[in-house]
Protein backbone atom coordinates (compact mmCIF):
# COMPACT_ATOMS: atom_id res chain seq x y z
CA UNK A 1 0.00 0.00 0.00
CA UNK A 2 1.16 3.55 -0.72
CA UNK A 3 1.98 5.65 2.33
CA UNK A 4 -0.17 8.77 2.22
CA UNK A 5 0.03 10.19 5.76
CA UNK A 6 2.60 11.15 8.38
CA UNK A 7 1.65 11.39 12.06
CA UNK A 8 4.03 12.70 14.71
CA UNK A 9 3.98 12.90 18.48
CA UNK A 10 4.84 16.23 20.06
CA UNK A 11 6.75 15.83 23.35
CA UNK A 12 9.95 13.89 22.80
CA UNK A 13 9.78 14.15 19.01
CA UNK A 14 8.89 17.68 17.90
CA UNK A 15 10.52 19.06 21.05
CA UNK A 16 13.86 17.30 20.36
CA UNK A 17 17.05 19.22 19.59
CA UNK A 18 17.05 19.86 15.85
CA UNK A 19 13.29 19.37 15.54
CA UNK A 20 13.15 22.16 12.95
CA UNK A 21 14.28 19.43 10.50
CA UNK A 22 11.17 17.41 11.41
CA UNK A 23 8.94 20.44 10.87
CA UNK A 24 10.68 20.89 7.50
CA UNK A 25 9.95 17.22 6.72
CA UNK A 26 6.27 17.84 7.50
CA UNK A 27 6.23 20.84 5.13
CA UNK A 28 7.93 18.81 2.39
CA UNK A 29 5.58 15.87 2.88
CA UNK A 30 2.54 18.16 2.63
CA UNK A 31 3.97 19.71 -0.54
CA UNK A 32 4.05 16.17 -2.01
CA UNK A 33 0.40 15.52 -1.12
CA UNK A 34 1.05 13.58 2.09
CA UNK A 35 -1.54 14.25 4.80
CA UNK A 36 -0.02 15.19 8.16
CA UNK A 37 -1.15 15.05 11.77
CA UNK A 38 0.08 15.88 15.22
CA UNK A 39 -1.05 13.15 17.64
CA UNK A 40 -0.32 13.83 21.30
CA UNK A 41 -1.46 12.54 24.66
CA UNK A 42 -1.41 16.13 25.89
CA UNK A 43 -4.55 17.95 26.93
CA UNK A 44 -4.60 20.23 23.89
CA UNK A 45 -7.27 22.89 23.83
CA UNK A 46 -7.94 25.77 21.46
CA UNK A 47 -4.56 27.46 22.01
CA UNK A 48 -2.62 24.31 21.11
CA UNK A 49 -4.78 23.63 18.05
CA UNK A 50 -4.28 27.21 16.92
CA UNK A 51 -0.50 26.95 17.41
CA UNK A 52 -0.21 23.80 15.29
CA UNK A 53 -3.20 23.98 12.96
CA UNK A 54 -1.31 25.68 10.14
CA UNK A 55 1.50 23.09 10.27
CA UNK A 56 -0.66 19.95 10.14
CA UNK A 57 -3.80 18.79 8.36
CA UNK A 58 -5.14 17.41 11.65
CA UNK A 59 -4.26 18.01 15.29
CA UNK A 60 -5.43 15.35 17.73
CA UNK A 61 -4.94 15.70 21.47
CA UNK A 62 -5.97 12.73 23.59
CA UNK A 63 -7.35 15.06 26.23
CA UNK A 64 -9.76 16.46 23.64
CA UNK A 65 -10.92 13.16 22.12
CA UNK A 66 -11.09 11.02 25.28
CA UNK A 67 -8.79 8.23 24.08
CA UNK A 68 -5.02 8.08 24.46
CA UNK A 69 -2.06 6.33 22.88
CA UNK A 70 -1.42 3.39 22.81
CA UNK A 71 -5.16 2.62 22.38
CA UNK A 72 -5.63 1.67 18.71
CA UNK A 73 -8.79 3.78 18.59
CA UNK A 74 -6.83 7.06 18.72
CA UNK A 75 -4.67 6.06 15.75
CA UNK A 76 -7.75 5.03 13.76
CA UNK A 77 -9.51 8.28 14.68
CA UNK A 78 -6.51 10.30 13.50
CA UNK A 79 -6.30 8.39 10.21
CA UNK A 80 -10.02 8.96 9.70
CA UNK A 81 -9.59 12.70 10.27
CA UNK A 82 -6.93 12.67 7.56
CA UNK A 83 -9.17 10.72 5.16
CA UNK A 84 -6.79 7.76 4.94
CA UNK A 85 -6.65 4.20 6.26
CA UNK A 86 -4.27 3.28 9.09
CA UNK A 87 -2.32 1.16 6.60
CA UNK A 88 -1.47 4.34 4.65
CA UNK A 89 0.06 6.02 7.72
CA UNK A 90 3.52 6.37 9.22
CA UNK A 91 3.52 7.18 12.93
CA UNK A 92 6.56 8.64 14.74
CA UNK A 93 6.88 8.57 18.55
CA UNK A 94 9.71 8.30 21.06
CA UNK A 95 7.73 5.75 23.12
CA UNK A 96 8.09 2.12 22.01
CA UNK A 97 4.69 1.36 23.58
CA UNK A 98 3.01 4.08 21.51
CA UNK A 99 4.75 2.92 18.33
CA UNK A 100 3.55 -0.64 19.06
CA UNK A 101 -0.01 0.69 19.45
CA UNK A 102 0.20 2.34 16.04
CA UNK A 103 1.52 -0.85 14.49
CA UNK A 104 -1.37 -2.76 16.11
CA UNK A 105 -3.73 -0.29 14.42
CA UNK A 106 -2.12 -1.14 11.05
CA UNK A 107 0.32 1.77 10.71
CA UNK A 108 4.02 1.77 9.93
CA UNK A 109 5.76 2.68 13.18
CA UNK A 110 8.98 4.67 13.56
CA UNK A 111 10.57 4.90 16.99
CA UNK A 112 12.15 8.32 17.35
CA UNK A 113 15.61 8.15 18.92
CA UNK A 114 17.21 11.15 17.22
CA UNK A 115 16.26 13.64 14.55
CA UNK A 116 18.93 12.22 12.21
CA UNK A 117 17.60 8.66 12.57
CA UNK A 118 13.98 9.69 12.16
CA UNK A 119 14.72 11.75 9.04
CA UNK A 120 16.64 8.77 7.60
CA UNK A 121 13.68 6.45 8.32
CA UNK A 122 11.26 8.87 6.65
CA UNK A 123 13.61 9.18 3.66
CA UNK A 124 13.46 5.38 3.30
CA UNK A 125 9.65 5.24 3.58
CA UNK A 126 8.56 8.09 1.31
CA UNK A 127 9.40 8.37 -2.42
CA UNK A 128 10.84 11.87 -2.06
CA UNK A 129 13.44 13.64 0.06
CA UNK A 130 11.68 14.70 3.26
CA UNK A 131 14.52 17.10 3.94
CA UNK A 132 13.59 18.90 0.74
CA UNK A 133 17.10 18.51 -0.66
CA UNK A 134 16.40 16.03 -3.39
Amino acid sequence: MVLRALLLDYAGVLTDVGAQRLYAAVRTARAHGVRTALLSNAGGGPEAREAFGDRFDAVVFSGDVGVAKPDVAVYRLTADRLGVTPGECVFVDDSAVNVAGAVSAGMVGVRHVSVDETVAELEALFPFSVSGSG
